[in-house]
């Protein structure tokens, strides 16, 4: 099967430059529905589903690809490859946005800017990083998945969106979250909780845009400010949004912020 079908993945929109958005843990291309119309006037849109995600194919998994956020990386560079991506931007949510890292470093052609939304290159606090967690939070959050999965989103996911005054917002993801492929769920979460890609941001000189959203719970304050201050050609905007998805929970100021910057 071809990248572009293996992840449920389409080009829409014209104009000569591509613009991808890549989703987070537990979610798909559809959270990007109230985004990703806004650009394809004036570029070529792509979206896609992680595999376990979505409408991806569950059985291209590969434990030992993706056993790292390397492996994710590495479909994203097949999908944009696939698709005709030179010099495009990449626009990612949450544990996308060090997916989109790792894909800059491995393929420097295929993307000339990085939007990175809510990233966290390491969620895991050590020494003066402050990542917003102990390790023993995110084991503890590890043994909940695995004994009950639906349990652990429907606990967590309010948390993650916050806006508390909008539970709908909550519970649509919470409801991505049951679409997802419980088992390889399980897995992504552990890359993506236990990981540390805090070297891989040395080195990486395009421009990139990060949206800092307010009162966020999985990538604080703390953590926008430290990717800002690792990535030299790099602008942080605060966004008024709360909560960890201004996709989902203030699509006009993400627009806008993105549009902007680009």
């Amino acid at each position: 099967m071809d990248p572009l079908s293996r992840h449920n993945a389409t080009v829409s929109g014209g104009g000569d430059r591509f613009v991808m958005f890549a989703h987070g843990f537990g979610c798909d291309r559809n959270m990007w529905r109230f985004v990703a119309p806004a650009f394809e006037e004036t570029h070529r849109v792509i979206l896609f589903d992680h595999v376990g995600c979505g409408k991806a194919d569950s059985a291209a998994y590969d434990p030992e690809r993706h056993g790292s956020l390397q492996g994710y990386a590495d479909d994203v560079v097949e999908i944009a490859r696939a698709a005709g991506v030179r010099d495009g931007i990449y626009v990612g949510h949450s544990v996308s946005a060090m997916i989109g890292i790792l894909a800059a470093r491995a393929a420097p052609e295929l993307f000339g800017r990085l939007v990175l939304i809510g990233p966290s290159p390491c969620y895991i606090n050590d020494g003066d990083y402050r990542g917003g967690f102990e390790r023993s939070d995110i084991e503890e959050l590890m043994t909940f998945m695995d004994s009950n999965f639906l349990g652990w989103s429907a606990a967590l996911t309010p948390q993650i969106m916050g806006n508390a005054d909008r539970p709908e917002l909550a519970e649509e993801l919470n409801n991505s979250f049951c679409r997802t492929d419980p088992d390889i769920a399980k897995k992504f979460a552990r890359v993506t909780f236990l990981s540390d890609n805090r070297s891989d941001l040395e080195g990486v000189t395009l421009p990139v845009l990060i949206l800092q959203c307010s009162d966020d719970l999985i990538a604080p304050d703390s953590v926008g400010a430290y990717v800002h201050s690792r990535l030299p050609n790099s602008d942080l905007v605060t966004l008024k949004a709360t909560g960890h998805c201004p996709n989902l929970s203030a699509p006009e100021e993400t627009v806008e912020a993105i549009r902007a910057w680009i």
